[in-house]
Parts: structure tokens; sequence; C-alpha cells
């Protein structure tokens, strides 16, 4: 980064290496403001400009995640997890990415993010690719016809492994067929592969922060398959809570826009416009979460460097 996250300002030794002016660099601004107003031709009143974020970001404050410890995960194309640390930026050791979450009320708070490249794409992938369903939200119908992916594992590494691994040599790969496998199987097993990569962010986020998650928010399109979102709950251990408005990604920025002109007046009133739609409780046990962790792992080695990096040795 080229500023202190301390202090706002720009640093001076940096700047000078790259040769950048400070007079070309925008000033840093916090994230819930008036920037300006619309012109008057343009509407027939200026609206103000106010608050702005990145789509994480947003979506974090969309989820009430105002507190060390409580973490969002958005299930778009791709996966999306940002954890809030607090007021301190805290380096990961396992490669994420450590962010500033937003500045507002005049202080700055942090969190840990990790992304999965392919989330919903492989919903896509099954409809798209192999022609299995002809609508995306068919997936979880197709997937409830069996009870289980029988020992099927598929590893969506379609574009390289997202976080925790960051490989860009692994490629996607199918693991277990036998002659029973079916079209259910492989549905089940592509919406396993989503929630199982999920929960290998979790596992460093919460390594890196010291905190051990409670629960976990979820929103974007995909969290509206319940298949998925209990399997979810399943493999992480704990709660998986889905809010009534999914697209919180626009309804944080509405958050943080509103507080800067005054519509709502603070973080307890916008707290209590949140609405539950569902909380997914962990059924799975502890041996069995444990048994198909493992087998997870296994089938993510297939896949991890396949095609091979110009470090590799042929074999």
């Amino acid at each position: 980064m080229l500023f202190n996250l301390h202090t706002q300002f720009w640093d001076d030794e940096l700047l000078a290496t790259i040769g950048a002016p400070r007079e070309i660099l925008p000033e840093i601004r916090p994230s819930s403001a008036v920037y300006g107003n619309t012109a008057r031709d343009v509407l027939d009143a200026p609206i103000p400009i106010a608050g702005i974020a990145g789509d994480q970001q947003a979506a974090l404050f969309g989820q009430n995640c105002f507190t060390r410890g409580l973490a969002k995960n958005t299930y778009g194309t791709g996966c999306f997890m940002l954890m809030h640390t607090g007021a301190e930026p805290m380096p990961s050791q396992h490669q994420l990415l450590t962010t500033v979450a937003w500045n507002a009320d005049n202080k700055t708070e942090f969190a840990l993010e990790g992304s999965v490249f392919i989330g919903g794409a492989v919903v896509q992938w099954l409809r798209d690719g192999l022609g299995l369903i002809k609508s995306s939200t068919d997936v979880e119908l197709l997937a409830s016809t069996v009870p289980d992916s029988g020992g099927v594992y598929l590893v969506p590494a379609f574009a390289g492994l997202g976080a925790p691994h960051w490989d860009q040599y692994a490629r996607g790969t199918i693991t277990g067929l036998t002659r029973g496998t079916t079209s259910g199987h492989l549905a089940r097993a592509a919406l396993e592969g989503v929630a199982f990569q999920v929960a290998d962010i979790l596992d460093v986020m919460q390594t890196d922060s010291n905190i051990i998650l409670h629960e976990l928010r979820v929103d974007g399109g995909a969290s509206a398959n319940n298949l998925l979102m209990q399997f979810q709950a399943d493999m992480l251990g704990v709660p998986v809570v889905r809010p009534r408005v999914l697209e919180t990604t626009a309804l944080g920025a509405a958050y943080l826009a509103g507080l800067a002109v005054g519509f709502w007046k603070d973080r307890t009133e916008i707290h209590n416009t949140w609405q539950l739609d569902r909380d997914f409780e962990p059924k799975m046990s502890r041996d069995e979460r444990a048994h198909r962790r493992a087998r997870w792992s296994e089938a993510l080695k297939r896949s991890r460097d396949w095609e091979k990096s110009p470090n590799s040795t042929a074999l």
C-alpha cells in the first residue's frame, strides 16, 4: 500500500521510489461521507453522493459485521469471505489479504479476506458445459435426488485455486467415480466443492486472527441454495446465518451513505433493520466432518500443479 493506514498520509519514501509526485494522488476520504452532489440539470434536485466501499467491504457492512470476530461469505460466481479483525491491521501468515474494512465514525477498521475463484460458476458449468440442468436453480433439486455425493469429490479449479492455496497450475478434477455415479452425485459434489473451499479459507482465517468463529453470515445469489448452506454449516461446525436481503453489497453501500446524510443516526439503528431469513445449524457429527474434510484434502492434492509450473520436474 502507498499510505500509512494509521495516519492516512501517503508514504513519501514509497512515492519517491516509484517516482510519483504527491500532487497526482487522491485524498484519502472516509467510507461514509458526503463527497458532493449531483448536478441540478441532471435531476430535479441535487442528490448527495455519499459513501464509498469495495464490493466485499460493503457486504461486510451490510451484514452488520461491526465488531471483531464477525464474518461473512458472499456466494456469487466466486466466493469472498471477510472477517472483521478490529482496529489494527492483522498480517496473514496463510496468504490471505489484510484489508481496510471501512473508515467511519472517525475510526478505521480492518478485515482479513480470502477469495474462491469458482463458486456459483460451477453450477453454470453443470448447466452450460454438461447440460445436466436447464436453470441454475435446478441444481438443488438434482442434488437432492441422492442422499450424499456417493464418494464423489469435485474440485472446481477451472481457473486454478484461490486462497489459501494460490495455485495457478491447479485444474479441476472429479474423483471417486463408479458405475453407480449419477448426475445427482455430480451435482451434489459440485455444491460440496464450493463449501469445502470456503471451509479451507475459514480454517486459516481463524488461525491468523486467533478468533474462533461462532457463526458465518452468508449472502449472494448462491446462498439461496438450502442444500449448499446446510452442507456449509456441517463443514464449518457453526451456524450459517442467511438474512432476508441477499444483495448485501448494495445494502452496505446504502448504509454507509445513509449514515453520512443522517438517514440512520448510528449503527445500532442500522442493526435493527437487519432481518433473519434462516439459520442453518450443523447436523453432521465431528467424525463424519473430519472424514469428509480429509477426503476433500486428498482430492485437492490431485488437482494441484496439474499444468506443470516452470519449476516442476517432469516425470
